[in-house]
């Protein structure tokens, strides 16, 4: 099982993934004042059931990251782990003046649209802030 976290600046998003299928999903508040003991006593108790083998995370939120890669490392030693930000590879190019202002969330978004429904496609994310993301035919964000 996968389960992935999605930290937004508002809300975290978290779901537990049986290979493509979603099974469950949980939606907390983000504080980014949480330890990683906080962290782990909350995101315990909604996947203690489940038997993890893998664990993606995107973050806007520089110091709830720092936390989970605490968190991360103590608790979640024996899972595969990745972590998307600046510099990892993705598969998307990301065609604008300055890639590294791009955020995670973003580029995880680009990356679904064109897995999913292939491109060229236009992404709408109504987080705390909304943005439109344009994907080209290659799967490329454009901006």
């Amino acid at each position: 099982m996968l389960l992935t976290v999605d930290v937004g600046n508002t809300n975290t998003v978290l779901g537990i993934f049986d290979d493509k299928k979603l099974v469950h999903s949980w939606r907390v508040k983000t504080d980014p004042r949480s330890t990683a003991d906080e962290l782990w006593l909350q995101y315990r108790a909604l996947i203690e059931d489940y038997k993890l083998t893998g664990l993606a995370v995107c973050s806007t939120v520089p110091a709830t990251l720092r936390e989970l890669r605490t968190m991360i490392a103590y608790y979640f030693a024996d899972v595969r782990v990745t972590i998307v930000e600046p510099g990892i590879k993705t598969g998307v190019p990301l065609l604008v003046d300055n890639p590294k202002e791009i955020g995670a969330d973003r580029i995880v978004n680009t990356l679904a649209a064109h897995t999913l429904y292939g491109g060229p496609a236009i992404v709408v994310d109504f987080g705390t802030s909304t943005n439109l993301d344009v994907v080209s035919p290659k799967g490329e964000f454009l901006g």
